[in-house]
C-alpha cells in the first residue's frame, strides 16, 4: 500500500496533515520531498500572527511556566490526540 500525504515538521516530529491508514507499530518507509510553501498559506499567516502577538507581549511565559501550568491539566494529551485521530 502506498500513500502520499503532506506533513509539517515541528520540533523534531513529522505531523501528518490528514489521518493515516496505518496500524499501531506498523513499519513504514518514508521519502521526504519539499512541498511548496504556497500550499500552507493559512499556516504561514497564523504563525506570522502568533509571532507578532508574542513579540508584543510584556510577560512571555518561560518553558518552565508552561510545563508547570500544563502539569495541572488532568488526563493525558497523548491519549487525547490518539483518541482524536481514531475518530
Amino acid at each position: 500500500m502506498n500513500q502520499q500525504v503532506e506533513a509539517v515538521y515541528e520540533h523534531g516530529i513529522l505531523r501528518p496533515l490528514q489521518p493515516l491508514t496505518l496500524t499501531e507499530s506498523q513499519l513504514v518507509q518514508l521519502t521526504i520531498s519539499d512541498a511548496k510553501t504556497e500550499s500552507y498559506p493559512r499556516n504561514t499567516e497564523f504563525l506570522d500572527r502568533v509571532k507578532a502577538e508574542v513579540a508584543a507581549m510584556a510577560n512571555v511565559p518561560s518553558l518552565e511556566d508552561v510545563q508547570r501550568l500544563m502539569s495541572k491539566i488532568p488526563g493525558s494529551l497523548t491519549e487525547d490526540f490518539s483518541a482524536e485521530r481514531e475518530e
